[in-house]
């Protein structure tokens, strides 16, 4: 088809227009190179111009967007698009595109009301000019054949038997009149009620009923237009005529009021519920007693405990199921859909976007309907949008579809209304025994907050900010069996101010629980008896600690230590039990195939939390008392090494020249320091490695995702597909297992391979001493501490390459004696039990440095030079020690036995050194607890659950692992720094020899 113009073609008028010779293509060419300059630099632009800038006798050209000027004896009409005759003149019509208005004429000045023809009138004029008839007559100005007449009639409509007309809405017909006014003769005399176009007889309803819709939470209610117009003659309608589509108007008025009334209110669910209670008498819809004849379902009942009984009592009648050839994991819901007037639009199948208000992809609301999958959407909504958007609102009454083919079964959804008043009180905010369950939900009312007119702005709309979808699995099913869900809905009153600036917070969620007082229990039992014996193990650990430090007493000191003591234990216990339920939850939810078991809510796992707040904190204060206990442990280095006679000095006394035995270097005794300072935060594992692996496998092989709050055990999700919310248990479990199970099989890799094949530092140590001839005693304890002898076999340790290197050959070919502190024994490391009495005697010995690192008044004055006094102390502590260890001081001496194997697993000596010391062959290196080496597993799980507990504040594994490499970082520094300043205090070596 071509362009038209008055008939003829385009084309066709441009070309009859041409002389010969010229053709089409010509004229354009011609045109173009006249205006090439013009398409260069032309700038394509307009004026503005709005409908309201034109003037009364113009029009806007919606072509143009222009203001046009109308044509002779023409105004712009009410819509300013288009322009109509003066009051007067009729239309003509000369042509297909244009039409003109003429004056009627002096005998016949009126204009008809289709415009195009001018009549007498029988009476009065209306305001625009028009014929007009008195109250029940309709204008006729044509005849039956419609020829116009001469001058237009009024004819009355017939009131009465058999007619019973009445003009109809257009005024120029009759039509039989509504069913009401019938008995009434078409008008609806008094005592007779008229309400909403309706005639009722008096008396059925109470007149005075309340329009009013209660804003709750902003504390004033609104004079509804709406519910002025329609509250009565919806009510009535349904009461005298039983009005099927009436009815559901009404009941749509309570919902907008939340369900709310009370026993002596008029408004709308007071009308509701006075005509529930007049068809008591007629019989239920469904065979639900709460459901009567011809009324919506709106209440369940108001009896005590019936929630309860409707949410626990009766499971839905088939199954969920994650895995296997019966899986089944899609909710079905369905919902009959009525709009504000009670009619019925459609079924529809809930999914999408029909309950849920923000906006989102076909795929990640579809998940929102899979059984498991914890789902929530929420987003911030313009009040602008919302009222373009919901001009009117839309109820749902929603079902679960049953399924079962030809005989197609819906089970109802109760709803609980979070603002729903009963008797002035917010009943739903109760405990679950004074719920009052209730049908039918909207999402957005924008109708019911306006006052004047249903045509203005309202005051206030109400949204319904939280819509909740609650499953609860049947206790102790194992064919996901559940009971009827739930469906809470809680709505927010918006008092308007700005339309454009005001937002609304909305938010969808579908909730999956079951009963957790089982699994509450059998935790809280599990934390009872192990808490129980980890009271009686610190009492063990606290008797052991009174005889090591040579106490009998039982005063604030030794309750302040057992609580330490119990702090490390019970922490224990805390980690074991959480960690123990985590995985629980982890392994049983993620891998079974019929529901029966389904996670916490995130207000039930608070609970667990606070266990792992505990644990962490409990281990924070063993952690730390371990630390002090390390930095502040005495430790000596005994030097067995003596002066070789073939060496000598000169040295200078009272004026004449002597013969000294050349003394003994220090240097193996700064060496030895050096590496004890060196292993004092060596670890059997390494904590870069165990951050960067456990943060590899969480973050890049996607374990994380196993900590969703969904069945599905996936490692690698689709950016396209919702990602449900984190299971604070799950992530814990997760990542707590994962940093153990890592750290295992490091201590493994290490305990197995490493120290066998490539380093072994406590035992290179105990060979270091042996071959410095350096010995080591440890007191961790006023009267325990661990030893370790180092006396060379070869008497000597100060020589050149060459004896060494014969020495250590001697040695390996069994030349010479062994190492042991026992004749022909290999035993290096041993416990030490001491007698009070040596323990007196070591601690006189260094009374004077203690002084001289004490106030000032306490210092010796005899000596001026504290180094001297160093020295001294030094030589004396060595000689000293060393001569308990030859049994030179038979007071002192000590007995050499292995411990019992139930000493050994307790940790408690049962004998009490009294007399003689007792040293305990250590095979084991029991040294190691005075280092990080021998508290791993402390370190450990401190570690794990610091790494835990900033991932479960920041749900960030990457923030909790940068955090976990600083606190090892600082707490390291922390153990060098203080470690290194007591090993100076304790050994007298100067630290400026420590490296």
């Amino acid at each position: 088809m071509g362009l038209w113009v008055r008939g003829k073609p385009l084309f066709t008028m441009a070309t009859e227009t041409l002389p010969s010779g010229f053709s089409i293509q010509n004229v354009l060419t011609l045109f173009l190179l006249i205006n090439i300059d013009l398409l260069h630099c032309q700038q394509f632009t307009i004026p503005f111009k709005a409908p309201t800038e034109c003037g009364v006798e113009e029009f806007f050209d919606i072509s143009s967007l222009s203001c046009v000027k109308c044509g002779p004896n023409q105004l712009r009409s009410t819509t300013g698009l288009t322009c109509v005759c003066k009051t007067g003149y009729r239309s003509v019509t000369t042509d297909k595109a244009s039409n003109t208005c003429q004056q009627c004429p002096t005998d016949k000045p009126v204009v008809t009301k289709d415009g195009f023809g001018c009549i007498r009138c029988p009476g009065s004029l209306s305001d625009d000019g028009m014929c007009l008839c008195p109250p029940a007559n309709v204008l006729v100005e044509r005849d039956v054949n419609g020829n116009l007449l001469d001058e237009a009639t009024c004819e009355t409509c017939s009131r009465n038997i058999p007619a019973f007309s009445v003009p109809s809405s257009s005024g120029d017909r009759c039509e039989r009149c509504q069913a009401s006014f019938i008995n009434t003769s078409c008008v609806c005399n008094t005592p007779n009620v008229l309400a909403g176009g309706l005639c009722f007889p008096p008396g059925i309803l109470p007149t005075n009923a309340n329009p009013s819709v209660n804003y709750g939470q902003l504390k004033f209610s609104v004079q509804s237009a709406w519910f002025v117009k329609n509250l009565y003659s919806s009510a009535a309608a349904c009461l005298v005529f039983s009005n099927l589509t009436a009815c559901q108007a009404l009941g749509n008025m309570c919902v907008m009021n939340m369900h709310s009334f009370s026993g002596t209110s008029n408004d709308a669910c007071g009308l509701f519920n006075t005509i529930f209670r007049s068809k008591a008498v007629m019989s239920s819809t469904q065979d639900i007693s709460y459901w009567r004849a011809n009324l919506p379902w709106l209440y369940y009942g108001d009896e005590p405990g019936l929630a309860g009984r409707v949410l626990q009592t009766d499971p839905v009648p088939f199954g969920f199921s994650f895995r296997g050839k019966n899986k089944n994991t899609e909710i079905k819901l369905l919902a009959a859909v009525y709009n504000i007037r009670g009619e019925f639009l459609k079924w529809e199948q809930i999914g999408g976007g029909n309950l849920q208000l923000c906006p989102d992809t076909a795929a990640k609301q579809a998940a929102a309907y899979s059984f498991g999958t914890a789902y929530q959407q929420s987003c911030d909504l313009s009040v602008a949008e919302l009222l373009q958007a919901h001009s009117e609102p839309l109820f749902y009454d929603v079902f679960m579809d049953l399924g079962g083919g030809e005989n197609r079964k819906l089970l109802p959804l109760p709803t609980l209304v979070y603002n729903q008043q009963y008797n002035g009180r917010f009943i739903n905010q109760e405990s679950m025994k004074n719920w009052y369950l209730s049908r039918r939900m909207f999402l957005v009312d924008t109708l019911g907050g306006r006052e004047k007119s249903m045509s203005s702005l309202p005051k206030v709309i109400r949204v319904a900010t939280s819509v909740k979808i609650r499953f609860q699995l049947v206790p102790r099913t194992q064919e996901g069996q559940i009971f009827p869900p739930l469906m809470i809905v809680t709505y927010t009153d918006v008092l308007i101010t700005d339309i454009n600036t005001q937002t609304v917070s909305t938010m969808f969620a579908m909730e999956y629980e079951m009963d957790q007082g089982e699994a509450r229990i059998k935790t809280d039992t599990a934390l009872g008896v192990m808490g129980g014996l980890a009271v009686l193990y610190s009492l063990l650990k606290t008797v052991s600690w009174k005889r090591r430090i040579g106490s009998p007493l039982i005063d604030a000191g030794t309750m302040f230590k057992f609580l330490l003591f119990y702090s490390g234990d019970l922490a224990n216990v805390f980690f074991v039990v959480t960690v123990g339920t985590g995985l629980y939850w982890l392994i049983f939810y993620k891998a079974q195939q019929f529901v029966s078991v389904l996670l916490p809510l995130p207000a039930q796992e608070e609970q667990f939390v606070t266990y792992i707040g505990c644990a962490f904190t409990l281990k924070a204060i063993q952690f730390l008392h371990k630390l002090i206990l390390q930095v502040s442990v005495d430790i000596f280095l005994i030097d067995w090494e003596r002066p070789r006679n073939k060496a000598s000095r000169t040295v200078q006394a009272a004026g004449e020249p002597k013969r000294d035995p050349a003394p003994v270097s220090i240097w193996r005794t700064y060496f030895v320091a050096n590496e004890w300072n060196e292993i004092q935060t060596f670890r059997k594992i390494s904590p870069t490695f165990q951050i960067m692996a456990v943060l590899f496998i969480l973050e890049v092989v996607g374990f994380s995702n196993l900590a969703l709050r969904d069945p599905w055990s996936t490692l690698q999700r689709s950016s396209q597909a919702y990602t449900p919310s984190y299971s604070l248990i799950l992530r814990y479990s997760l990542a707590a297992t994962l940093w153990l199970c890592i750290g295992l099989l490091q201590v493994i890799f290490f305990t197995v391979f490493y120290e066998h094949f490539v380093e072994d530092k406590i035992r290179q140590f105990v060979d270091l001493c042996s071959i410095s001839n350096i010995s080591v005693l440890l007191l961790s304890h006023r009267c325990f501490g661990y030893y370790i002898h180092g006396r060379s076999v070869h008497g000597h340790a100060d020589t050149n390459m060459e004896e060494m290197n014969n020495n250590l050959k001697r040695e390996a070919e069994s030349l010479c004696g062994q190492r042991g502190l026992l004749p022909n024994t290999d035993i290096q490391t041993f416990q030490v039990s001491l007698t009070t009495h040596l323990r007196s005697q070591y601690e006189r010995i260094r009374e004077p440095l203690s002084r001289r690192n004490g106030p000032s008044r306490l210092m010796d004055t005899s000596t001026n030079n504290p180094f001297e006094q160093n020295i001294r102390a030094y030589h004396t502590m060595n000689h000293f020690l060393g001569s308990i260890v030859d049994h030179a001081h038979p007071d002192m001496d000590y007995i050499v036995k292995d411990k019992l194997m139930f000493e050994r697993v307790i940790g408690m000596e049962f004998l009490e050194p009294n007399e003689k010391s007792i040293f305990y062959n250590d095979e084991a290196h029991s040294f190691s607890g005075v280092l990080f080496y021998g508290n791993e597993a402390t370190l450990l799980i401190f570690d794990t659950l610091f790494f835990c507990v900033v991932d479960l504040g920041s749900q960030s594994f990457v923030l909790a692992a940068v955090l976990t490499y600083v606190q090892q970082m600082i707490f390291r520094l922390i153990r060098n720094f203080l470690g290194r300043k007591n090993l100076v205090n304790k050994t007298l070596v100067d630290e400026r020899f420590l490296i």
